[in-house]
């Protein structure tokens, strides 16, 4: 019986989840077929680059993703603080409430940094950039709104690494918990 290809999006999330369990240098094309089911071939048709096109192309779209989700929320409301809140429920939701890994953090922390660092450099740089402009605009001064915006998206990457480190999910709730109060928003219950 012949297999019905993914679509791209379907298959940069399996890719990407291959990536996340495994890591870049472990991510062999054997793994990433199983996962897909597709062929050697399938795949370099998918991306001719190899592996690192698939990691870019990853990166993209999860940067995509963000982009929607997150920095244009925080970048078009008009109500800063509702931007703000919509970053922590999309945060939320998109890291599964602590239980995902974030591929781009896990890739600036890999050996293969290098490769995709200005992607790595340009995610991060505009999370920090939106979030300090939205936080300009909610009240706070513009140096202390870059600082808060800095030290909120390193919590939000430290509480996703020392919630699975400790296997204790609400790591990453109780991080956002405290976050959303340093930031002038309403205790949510």
């Amino acid at each position: 019986m012949r297999r019905i290809a993914p679509d791209r999006d379907q298959l940069l999330g399996i890719v990407a989840e291959v990536f996340r369990e495994h890591g870049y240098e472990g991510a062999s094309l054997s793994l990433i077929g199983e996962a897909t089911g597709l062929g050697k071939g399938s795949l370099y048709h998918f991306f001719p680059g190899g592996k690192e096109e698939m990691a870019r192309a990853v990166i993209a779209h999860i940067d995509g993703w963000f982009e929607d989700n997150v920095f244009a929320p925080l970048r078009d409301r008009t109500d800063a603080l509702a931007g703000i809140e919509h970053m922590f429920e999309a945060t939320d939701s998109y890291f599964r409430s602590g239980r995902r890994v974030c591929l781009i953090g896990a890739f600036a922390l890999d050996e293969s940094r290098d490769l995709f660092a200005g992607q790595i450099r340009d995610y991060f740089g505009r999370w920090v950039t939106h979030l300090a402009d939205a936080l300009a605009r909610g009240g706070h001064g513009k140096a202390d709104a870059a600082e808060l915006a800095e030290e909120s998206v390193a919590a939000i990457q430290g509480a996703l690494t020392l919630a699975r480190a400790a296997n204790d999910l609400d790591v990453f709730s109780r991080t956002l918990r405290r976050l959303r109060m340093r930031l002038g928003l309403p205790a949510k219950i």
